[in-house]
């Protein structure tokens, strides 16, 4: 590609100018950093400029992906030879252009973990397999991630959060507990949890030494509850004062479209700044598949819905501009200049889909209303929330069988309106669709009855214009 300059590097924040974006947060850390950290491996610690692809470094990588993985470490790695940080200039940018620059913290990424040769693990990460949180097995990824219960895995990350106070000349430092989410041994989270709340003050106090302004931002899981019996007791922080903005979402399985913004509002108080993390993934259930990615649409209906019960904020996690992206890319600018308000929502087309929080605690029950199978004359209750009234509903169902015998929303009979296609995203299944004859305002409640077996894949209300 073209040659990295200051310029070139710093222009990438221009396109959130201007727009409805406030703060921009700047991930400069997975496992490894990618500046060049005096107290975290860089990204490439062991990698050799003139060497092949196969080197040491990637050899574990498999063949296909050693390319994107070597261009990577080889940009940042030119980056560093030539003296320049992206991030303080990304930084200088965002403060010419009036945005809040913020420099979000991993605190656990884990990234690869099932090849313990990769390039992106860290050498504290494969020097301690004691300190992980599942030691004795590996039944899926989070059980390699390092416990916070041990103080060398809290005083290992603590080196970093000072390397960023003080490196950076930033507005906000954010500490992404969900990146991956699982911080605890099992049954270990409550006093664990208790270390990781005071790993949050003592950043606050490290914070507050360098400058009294500079807030504080964190991570947690979209459902309260799960959030208290991962350790990540946000709203407790925010009651306490000690973070500045409390974001509340789903890891990564899927967008979360009903966030109880209401209760968490009760939970943390009015002084923090609430926000609601929208994923890129959206499915209805955890083992639905194709996987699918939000177009505009689906995130005006999330967005308007969430800011309609108190959100603060929109905060987008993995809507970039190349790579992790919406596949209507056309219209990712129109995104950054109308899903952050109420009014700028109005009047534009947008669905409300039932999906699921991905994130519990080991053991704790799962939450799913789909996939939902009915016998004949039997009937199933979906609930999902839709915002500021829609005047023209109109009903999809994504069903495996026979159309149901009836249908109503808000106690309301629907009529049928025929058959959906293309939709993106969507069901595999057919969709039928209904005409809702009255407003839906907040909650929908959809009762379905089935005439023959079915099963019901895909449940959404969407404004019909």
């Amino acid at each position: 590609g073209q040659p990295q300059t200051a310029e070139t590097i710093s222009a990438f924040i221009d396109q959130y100018a201007n727009t409805q974006v406030r703060e921009i947060l700047l991930s400069a850390n997975s496992q490894r950093t990618s500046f060049a950290s005096k107290v975290w491996d860089p990204i490439w610690k062991g990698y050799d400029p003139k060497g092949p692809d196969d080197q040491p470094l990637f050899q574990s990588t498999a063949r296909e992906a050693r390319p994107n993985a070597r261009k990577w470490v080889d940009t940042a790695w030119r980056l560093a030879e030539q003296g320049i940080d992206p991030y303080q200039l990304w930084i200088a940018r965002a403060r010419r252009k009036g945005l809040e620059p913020w420099i979000s913290m991993r605190m656990n990424d884990l990234h690869n973990v099932d090849d313990p040769a990769s390039y992106m693990h860290s050498t504290y990460w494969r020097e301690h397999p004691d300190q992980r949180r599942v030691p004795w097995r590996f039944a899926d990824t989070r059980d390699r991630a390092l416990d916070f219960g041990h103080p060398e895995v809290r005083a290992y990350h603590l080196q970093l959060v000072r390397e960023y106070i003080d490196r950076y000349d930033l507005a906000g430092l954010e500490l992404d507990w969900m990146r991956f989410g699982f911080h605890c041994a099992p049954g270990q989270e409550a006093e664990t949890g208790r270390h990781i709340t005071e790993f949050v003050r003592e950043t606050r106090r490290l914070l507050d030494r360098k400058n009294r302004r500079l807030r504080l931002g964190v991570r947690v899981p979209s459902r309260p509850q799960a959030a208290i019996e991962l350790g990540m007791d946000g709203a407790q922080w925010a009651r306490e004062g000690i973070i500045d903005m409390l974001v509340v979402t789903p890891f990564w399985a899927s967008i979360d479209t009903d966030i109880p913004i209401e209760l968490w509002r009760r939970l943390a108080g009015d002084k923090v700044t609430l926000a609601a993390g929208l994923e890129l993934l959206i499915r209805p259930y955890h083992a639905y598949r194709p996987l699918q990615f939000n177009s505009i649409e689906t995130v005006r209906g999330v967005a308007s819905s969430l800011l309609s019960r108190g959100a603060d904020r929109i905060y987008l996690f993995n809507y970039m501009d190349s790579q992790t992206e919406m596949p209507d890319r056309e219209n990712y600018p129109a995104l950054l200049r109308e899903c952050g308000r109420l009014d700028t929502l109005a009047g534009k087309p947008r669905r409300h889909i039932v999906t699921y929080p991905d994130t519990q605690a080991p053991g704790e029950p799962t939450s799913e209303q789909l996939p939902r199978s009915l016998q004949p004359k039997q009937w199933a209750t979906f609930r999902l929330h839709c915002g500021p009234a829609i005047q023209k509903p109109r009903l999809r169902l994504g069903i495996e069988g026979e159309a149901p015998a009836e249908v109503r929303v808000n106690g309301t009979p629907c009529q049928p309106s025929g058959r959906d296609e293309d939709l993106k995203p969507g069901p595999k299944e057919p969709v039928h669709a209904w005409t809702v004859p009255q407003a839906v305002q907040a909650r929908a409640v959809v009762d379905v009855q089935a005439r023959a077996p079915l099963t019901i894949h895909w449940v959404e209300v969407a404004s019909s214009t």
